[in-house]
């Protein structure tokens, strides 16, 4: 079966975000704040090149009123992946809820859950899709964000 082109690139980009995470996950070490993760992993996406928006401010309209400040993912990159970075001792449900509430209210296909407080990365990597059925009719706006250097 062929991969459709949009899928293969949400999968090359996906790969990229997960190789510049794994980067600084070798070079840092486990056990630190996840703002330095953050910090890190802006600087390894700016130098491959990857565009992103650093913590966004996602607005949404809730029936008959506008939320204006709903929720900030850590980054979203190319405007097609939201990345949540962690550093707990475990990923929990509501870890990979949180995200998949981001997909719906974004209508994006792609998340990543990073949590750097592991031995081996790949063991705190969870690749999230938006669950099937679900059509948000909220209108949803990013708030215009320029990626902070670290």
């Amino acid at each position: 079966m062929e991969k459709s082109p949009s899928r293969f690139q949400d999968e090359t980009l996906t790969h990229a975000i997960i190789g510049a995470a794994i980067e600084v996950h070798t070079v840092l070490g486990p056990g630190l704040l996840e703002s330095a993760y953050q910090d890190c992993l802006c600087y390894e996406l700016t130098e491959l090149g990857i565009p992103f928006d650093y913590q966004p401010m996602v607005s949404l309209d809730y029936k008959k009123m506008h939320v204006e400040r709903a929720f900030r993912p850590d980054l979203v990159v190319a405007n097609s992946v939201i990345v949540e970075l962690k550093s707990l001792e475990k990923i929990l449900p509501v870890h990979e809820s949180q995200i998949q509430t981001y997909l719906k209210l974004t209508r994006l296909t792609r998340g990543l859950l990073l949590n750097f407080n592991t031995t081996l990365l790949k063991e705190g990597i969870r690749r999230i899709e938006p669950k099937t059925g679900f059509v948000p009719n909220q209108k949803v706006s990013q708030s215009p964000q320029s990626p902070e250097s670290p």
